[in-house]
């Protein structure tokens, strides 16, 4: 089966009903037509916008003219110009008539946006846990954009990078396969399209695995690849044609350094940065990935949210032909984050470095071969550790026998390293919601590495908390209060 880059309109999943969300709101084919950058609010033609900004497909550039504004004054003010940041700004200026502001200490696609391998899949995610419905819905309005993009004439893979590669998800194990197979009746049931290969499947599927007769895989057709640096660009250029309207400034290279909170009633009407102070009428969005927890420690406002940096490192074979790939590829083991202990220099284990490695590989927009990945607890290092490289390339030769007969250093100046911080949150789900004692105080953060796959519903989820609204997935299993401390 050949790799897809046209779009085609999947089947919408179901998503569970819930008695404690109530929505009034259009339904979802209207939304999701509003939810898109070409919704009618927006006054100018976006594909113009597009060409002017990028020229030609290819590797794009954001962040680099951002469009600043005279006032500082601004009905909601976001922190961190993320992924998920720069969606919070689009859904709100989308859905509201509020203004906004996004300010970050870099700029936009610096940070795990731009260093990730853009997957939106629901491989990984379980039917039922806290996070499937955000999932879901997040899948189903990224489905909406691309094919709002492909109505209004434009080709999503050129726009967002866009790939409908499918998933798989690849077990080599008798144990592993039955696993799959579960996952396999678990999608099914929740109205997810999803198949199990067996070993002879698989190998049709993908000749350049490594298929021995115990291997099986799940393979869902639907799931989806992004190029964050493309998609980013689309998404800043849609928010910026809201400037002239006086709704929308950017505020870049200029790093948070305290809220200012009212003598009269507590709530925060300001953000201090290093070159300005801006205020906010309605709402601060704290959107700042793995830098959340020590952004709210150094703000000093009594609130401890436990989001920390997960170093991760990814390999990327540029106009790779030694194999082809029809689909994203994924071990299970990356689900489960089998660990391999790190030890120091004197020998002793630090959990805190306790390392996962399992192997990961796609083929990106521009016919790169991606591959990964690891995670680890080193702090906010971005150094890329030759060790690390090593060990994914020893991993992903265990399931690609034409890539054992190659070495590192043969491929040379066509090597890359990406490095990227994820937000890490010990109970594994982003914390969305407003900071106790802060009313006007909102966390999005702690998405770890589904930031870009989970984007849109959350930014959904936090336009609907700060305009008052009920939401489409129920806000409790991501609530701040209960999974941060005082003090």
């Amino acid at each position: 089966m050949a790799a897809i880059s046209t779009y085609r309109p999947a089947a919408k999943p179901r998503l569970k009903p819930s008695s404690s969300v109530v929505s009034r709101r259009p339904p979802p084919c209207a939304l999701a037509l509003r939810s898109s950058l070409l919704g009618s609010r927006i006054p100018v033609n976006l594909s113009a916008a597009w060409t002017r900004l990028n020229g030609p497909p290819g590797r794009v550039r954001v962040g680099w003219r951002p469009v600043v504004a005279s006032q500082h004054s601004f009905d909601v003010v976001i922190v961190g110009a993320g992924i998920i940041g720069l969606t919070i700004a689009r859904q709100l200026l989308l859905e509201s008539d509020l203004s906004v502001a996004v300010v970050d200490k870099a700029v936009p696609c610096s940070g795990a946006t731009g260093a990730g391998q853009g997957y939106i899949w629901m491989a990984s995610k379980t039917p039922g846990s806290d996070i499937w419905e955000l999932a879901l819905r997040s899948h189903q309005l990224w489905e909406s954009l691309a094919e709002n993009l492909h109505n209004q004439g434009l080709n999503p893979q050129e726009v967002l990078g866009w790939k409908k590669t499918g998933s798989l998800l690849f077990g080599k194990t008798v144990e592993e396969s039955a696993l799959l197979e579960r996952r396999v009746e678990q999608l099914s049931e929740a109205g997810v399209e999803a198949k199990f290969l067996s070993s002879h499947e698989l190998l049709s599927e993908e000749p350049a695995l490594f298929v021995d007769k115990e291997s099986g895989a799940a393979l869902l057709p639907n799931d989806c690849q992004l190029d964050a640096h493309r998609t980013v660009a689309y998404i800043e250029e849609g928010n910026r044609q809201f400037v002239s309207q006086g709704r929308y400034a950017e505020f870049y290279h200029d790093p948070v350094i305290s809220l200012l909170r009212s003598g009269k009633n507590g709530e925060v009407e300001a953000v201090l940065t290093s070159k300005s102070t801006f205020y906010c009428k309605k709402a601060v969005v704290v959107a700042a990935g793995c830098w959340t927890g020590s952004l709210m420690r150094e703000l000093d406002i009594g609130v401890h949210v436990p989001i920390k940096p997960r170093k991760g490192h990814l390999l990327v074979l540029e106009n790779f032909d030694q194999i082809r790939l029809n689909h994203g590829l994924m071990e299970v083991g990356y689900v489960s984050h089998q660990q391999i202990k790190q030890h120091s220099a004197a020998g002793l284990c630090n959990d805190e470095e306790m390392l996962s490695i399992s192997m990961t590989a796609t083929t990106d927009t521009m016919g790169n071969l991606v591959l990964g990945s690891s995670r680890q607890f080193v702090g906010f290092s971005t150094e890329a550790d030759a060790s690390i490289i090593d060990s994914i390339w020893k991993r992903v030769q265990e399931f690609f026998p034409k890539l054992r007969e190659m070495n590192l250093v043969e491929i040379g100046k066509d090597r890359k390293v990406r490095i990227g911080l994820r937000p890490y949150m010990p109970d594994g789900k982003p914390v969305i919601g407003t900071v106790p004692g802060l009313s006007n105080v909102f966390l999005a953060s702690g998405h770890e590495g589904s930031g870009l796959s989970l984007a849109l519903g959350t930014a959904e989820m936090v336009a609907d908390m700060v305009m008052g609204n009920q939401g489409k997935v129920d806000f409790a299993p991501f609530a701040v209060e209960g999974r941060v401390a005082d003090g």
